[in-house]
């Protein structure tokens, strides 16, 4: 049996395959070291994910997932060989770039992205990540994520580019004021998942071209500052997974293609790419 993992900061989905067969598929907390301790993250995996998996033991463990950095990549290792039932088996971690990569390309080199609440994006080989433009977080870029949509939408709505009625449509649909929303964008935490959840009421007011607009231009520029950026870009599918990617498919890719860009796969999750990827040689 092995193990794979696909893991955010909110949560992490798990999935037990048996000679290339899914056994089971269980859900935990997020499982990020840039903000959790070994520790931390030890008892969520006791409580929250062995008591509900086989009990092993496990040939490898997949772990891929935000905040697995280079540096955090070791003491990653050790806390899953710490807690899991691995034994002598092989425990690999990689970050959430990666494992988009491996989902949607396979062995096969081409350009992955990320497009969900933030946005990234890499050249890969078939093996490994070989270039990688800096995503900078949602102030700085994450060009196309839902972030950047909810952030353009709210500012148009209350600099009064959009008309009254859409602007009192989206204050009284989530109950907010402007000064409700400054609060939650300047002074409280986690403020990219605050915006980002503004994504559904874009996705319900697309037969709005200024809302198109909106998203056209996010996207063209996710690609003319990400993925144009990588030698060769028009010789290689472009491959996208995440929520925004998903939901917003049709004008994804009639922005990309309208740059001359090859849209490969287009997935909610990297799970069931990841899946197909390990279950060729069952490790």
């Amino acid at each position: 049996m092995i193990l794979i993992a696909d893991s955010g900061s909110t949560k992490t989905q798990w999935n037990v395959i048996r000679r290339g067969q899914l056994v089971c598929e269980v859900f935990t907390k997020g499982l990020n070291p840039y903000f959790q301790t070994s520790e931390e993250m030890g008892r969520e995996l006791r409580s929250a994910l062995l008591p509900h998996i086989p009990a092993g033991p496990y040939a490898a463990v997949r772990f891929f997932g935000a905040g697995c950095t280079p540096e955090k990549i070791s003491g990653m290792e050790e806390m899953l060989r710490a807690n899991l039932p691995v034994d002598g088996g092989v425990v690999e971690v990689g970050s959430d770039m990666l494992g988009a990569a491996r989902s949607t390309c396979g062995r096969e080199a081409g350009i992955a992205c990320i497009l969900g609440t933030g946005s990234n994006s890499c050249f890969y080989d078939g093996t490994a990540i070989t270039a990688n433009v800096s995503p900078l977080g949602f102030i700085l870029g994450d060009e196309g994520s839902g972030a950047v949509l909810g952030r353009l939408l709210v500012g148009l709505l209350l600099k009064n580019q959009l008309g009254e009625e859409l602007k009192e449509r989206f204050l009284s649909e989530y109950g907010l004021t402007t000064a409700d929303i400054i609060e939650r964008v300047y002074r409280q935490p986690f403020p990219n998942r605050f915006l980002a959840s503004f994504s559904p009421f874009i996705t319900r007011h697309l037969d709005d071209p200024r809302m198109r607009q909106l998203v056209r231009g996010a996207f063209k520029d996710f690609f003319a500052r990400n993925v144009m950026q990588y030698d060769g870009y028009t010789d290689h599918p472009v491959h996208f997974v995440g929520s925004v990617a998903y939901h917003y498919q049709p004008l994804l890719r009639d922005t990309a293609e309208g740059l001359g860009l090859r849209v490969g796969t287009i997935a909610q999750s990297p799970m069931e790419g990841l899946r197909a990827y390990y279950s060729s040689n069952y490790l």
